[in-house]
């Protein structure tokens, strides 16, 4: 059965409701043969990356960068999994209260490195996530989830 990991950082009540949308669309229930697996930044491992088939990645934006938390993921995981998840499929939200380009760029420049590919669109929400912001996290995590049904 294919795997969506998903690697989150949520220090917030904003970014608990993010995930909570990516998780509920990831596992709907029209999205059948997809094992979820949802680890926070900091304890994610390479074995998990490895294990996976594609990846969700959540973030804050802090000081118009990914977490700490998120950028200890990748230092982690980078070399171990270089090779071996080239071409896998990811997607990623971004919550922020101020700007988060670099965060983005950030993100992106890993990920790039990685060989993965990005098969949605990033959802990025500025300050509250409204009903729009949660519908489009959904979206996403439908989005990524569907993709690996076989």
């Amino acid at each position: 059965m294919p795997t969506l990991l998903i690697v989150h950082h949520t220090p917030s009540p904003h970014l608990q409701a993010m995930l909570e949308a990516v998780v509920s669309g990831a596992t709907d229930p029209e999205i059948t043969g997809v094992d979820v697996v949802r680890e926070p930044a900091l304890s994610a491992t390479a074995s998990d990356v490895l294990d996976a088939d594609a990846y969700l990645l959540g973030t804050p934006a802090n000081l118009g960068y990914m977490s700490g938390a998120l950028k200890h993921f990748f230092d982690t995981v980078y070399y171990p999994c270089l090779e071996a998840t080239r071409n896998r499929a990811f997607g990623y939200y971004v919550h922020g209260n101020q700007g988060v380009e670099g965060a983005q760029k950030a993100i992106e420049t890993v990920t790039t490195g990685l060989g993965w590919e990005q098969a949605a669109a990033p959802v990025v929400v500025m300050g509250e996530p409204d009903k729009a912001a949660l519908s489009s996290c959904w979206e996403l995590g439908a989005t990524v989830a569907a993709n690996l049904m076989a």
